[in-house]
């Protein structure tokens, strides 16, 4: 009898588990996952078949990050219920499908141990990080906030396939199942149990209950011997303590960084500060975010006091440097100095700040008449501060984006909007002998070729109106500026993406009015798979590519693929792979295109089959993004006064994208 709880089985050129059962079962542990998992080629395409009732927390735990170290390509499917950790595994799929009738359960994990005060609470510790961790994993891949997660986790709770979907923790709905034909799990340990299961709750006492850390007795029949069980527990007892002392480290590291965080405030938030310690499940990111709430609570403005900033700069651009780094400091971009007499001031303090510092009277002024004074008093620093702390906020949130275009397309600049062109010079082919007279001889200057590059400009208006200040929104005045920010580099990324699609994944038309590639540029693959083979036939593609004169070979070589992103981890597995993956006997045949690739870029913005090879962009550059006068950053222009209720900005980027030569790249249809 098969006494495992999970199967390894390589179908369909790629790797299918199957975890049926109790996680931990039966003295096999992670270890023996993981000495099974090395079998399979790193970064090779899984998919994980879950029907289990949880099991071990420290087992789930481990198998989890083996998993998602081992592949970025995983697919998770539920073939009846994925409860308490097999939810949580259920989570590693970058694909996560699920039938209509089937279920996830999640909840809190469960545990305890025997022993002192101090080492409860150290296990308690644990717990917690266990948590927290998991939360975090279905935050991150569902469109629930933090919140409804952990509400959701303090009882047990059931989520039906189609429920599962629309909450985001699945991404695929298949068709109903029938689950009782599944292998047999038991349901006694947990409660609310929907009526559509309620036959399968199987009330054995004897059954280990879901999502507990320790080793307790096993079920009669097939039992281990005693001392295999004593071999079991005493390893899981020396996993405990493993995990457990982590625990108490990273939670003594969040203690200390969040008194740190607190720092000269300490004394007189010290309530505050011993409630974010406390609470386990606070972070240093949330404990700084109270604490800056909390020190603003009750802040008068400085000019109701009569106190002037006059230090180093003039008063106006000692408070306009103030209240940025004020207002950074708020939204978390930065820290506020312990001096700065802005520090945890109000939108619309600031704004009255701005008149008593500028020489304006507000006697008599309402809240709502002295903002709108602020903005159109040409004395007042406010729509500059807000300017400044707006533009810095856009350019951090533009910097940290992530995009794929820079990976493999050059970097231009252009001084205007009209059409400039990029020449290419064709070569010379090789020096002549001399002649019979010993002279040499006239070589004619060959001709070149002309691409061109035309920017243009993108962009959005926002505002922030005087009732927003008023109500000190400044979550609408970072999250506009973030937004814009992080649009502005998708947008870059989007028409680099749309470039390429033009003409069935051809790109678009050169100055020879033939596509990017094309078969007269002989840079078009025959539709081999992606493989070994097929990669090796770009590069000799690429290879063969000849200067603009066709006097000699360019000799390029291919450094960055792009392809969909499902076939990102079968890419990643042939250039890193020392022997061909695609042979039978892979230990005779070394892998000839091993480590061609410098990079590899796989994009949600591609589809299908069709791949593409890049030489380096510096030396052979074919798809060029350039920016006005080099710039590469989003550009701020605020605008201010009666015909707007507060301020309104203007975000725009001065760019254009063109494919300018072929010779640095192939494509491939593939199969």
């Amino acid at each position: 009898m098969n006494k495992s709880w999970y199967q390894i089985k390589a179908m369909d050129e790629s790797f299918h588990i199957t975890i049926h059962g109790v996680i931990g079962d039966w003295g096999v542990t992670s270890e023996d996952f993981k000495y099974e998992l090395e079998k399979i080629p790193v970064g090779a395409a899984i998919t994980l078949h879950l029907h289990t009732d949880g099991g071990s927390v420290i087992e789930a735990y481990a198998i989890h990050i083996m998993l998602r170290r081992h592949s970025s390509n995983i697919t998770t499917v539920v073939d009846g219920i994925a409860a308490s950790m097999g939810s949580y595994l259920f989570m590693l799929g970058e694909k996560r499908v699920i039938p209509a009738n089937a279920f996830l359960m999640i909840h809190s994990p469960k545990g305890g141990q025997f022993g002192t005060p101090e080492e409860n609470s150290a296990f308690t510790d644990f717990l917690f990080q266990i948590k927290s961790e998991m939360v975090s994993t279905y935050v991150n891949n569902s469109n629930l906030s933090e919140d409804e997660v952990i509400e959701m986790m303090k009882v047990d709770t059931w989520i039906r396939g189609d429920k599962a979907v629309e909450m985001g923790l699945a991404t695929e709905l298949d068709e109903e199942i029938d689950i009782a034909a599944q292998s047999s799990i038991s349901l006694g340990a947990f409660k609310n149990i929907p009526e559509s299961l309620q036959a399968l709750n199987v009330q054995s006492k004897n059954l280990i209950p879901s999502a507990v850390v320790d080793i307790i007795e096993k079920p009669e029949g097939n039992m281990p011997d005693t001392k295999e069980i004593a071999a079991t527990k005493a390893a899981n007892k020396v996993a405990i303590d493993t995990a457990v002392q982590a625990a108490i480290v990273a939670e003594t590291g969040r203690k200390n960084e969040i008194v740190a965080a607190f720092g000269d405030f300490s004394t007189d938030h010290s309530e505050l500060l011993q409630a974010c310690i406390m609470d386990s499940e606070t972070t240093v990111a949330q404990a700084q975010t109270k604490l800056l709430k909390a020190m603003g609570e009750g802040v008068k403005p400085l000019g109701a006091a009569g106190v002037h900033v006059e230090v180093g700069k003039t008063g106006s651009e000692r408070f306009v440097d103030d209240s940025v780094e004020a207002l950074l400091g708020r939204a978390g971009l930065g820290q506020v100095g312990s001096a700065n007499p802005m520090r945890g001031m109000r939108l619309d303090a600031m704004a009255r700040e701005s008149m008593i510092v500028s020489g304006s009277s507000i006697v008599g002024l309402a809240p709502m008449q002295i903002i709108g004074a602020a903005f159109t008093q040409s004395t007042s620093d406010f729509p500059v501060l807000l300017e400044n702390a707006m533009h810095k906020i856009l350019q951090s949130a533009y910097e940290t984006q992530d995009d794929t275009w820079s990976r493999f397309c050059a970097v231009g600049s252009v001084s205007d909007f009209r059409a400039h062109n990029r020449y290419r010079v064709g070569s010379f082919g090789n020096l002549d002998k001399l002649n019979e007279s010993g002279e040499f001889k006239n070589k004619a200057i060959p001709d070149g070729e002309r691409s061109q590059i035309t920017a243009g400009t993108k962009g959005n208006i926002i505002n922030l109106t005087r009732a927003a200040i008023i109500n000190d929104d400044l979550g609408a005045f970072v999250n506009l500026a973030s937004s814009f920010g992080r649009a502005a580099r998708r947008t870059v990324e989007a028409d680099v993406y749309a470039l390429l699609a033009e003409n069935a994944g051809l790109g678009p038309i050169m100055v020879d009015s033939k596509t990017l590639f094309h078969a007269d540029h002989g840079n078009i693959g025959a539709g081999v798979a992606l493989t070994v083979a097929g990669i090796e036939a770009d590069r000799v593609l690429m290879g063969k590519q000849k200067d603009i004169g066709g006097n000699d070979y360019l000799d390029l070589r291919p450094e960055v693929l792009l392809t969909a992103l499902s076939l990102g981890g079968t890419a990643r597995v042939i250039n890193s792979a020392q022997y061909d993956p695609d042979t039978a006997n892979k230990l005779q045949k070394p892998n000839m295109v091993n480590g061609l690739y410098k990079d590899i870029v796989d994009s949600a913005r591609l589809a299908g089959t069709r791949r593409y090879s890049f030489a380096n962009p510096a030396s052979a550059p074919v798809v060029e993004v350039a920016f006005l006068n080099g710039d590469q950053s989003p550009f701020l222009d605020t605008e201010n006064g009666f015909t707007v209720d507060g301020v309104r900005w203007k975000v725009r980027l001065d760019y254009g994208v063109a494919a300018i030569d072929y010779r640095g790249a192939t494509t491939d249809a593939g199969q």
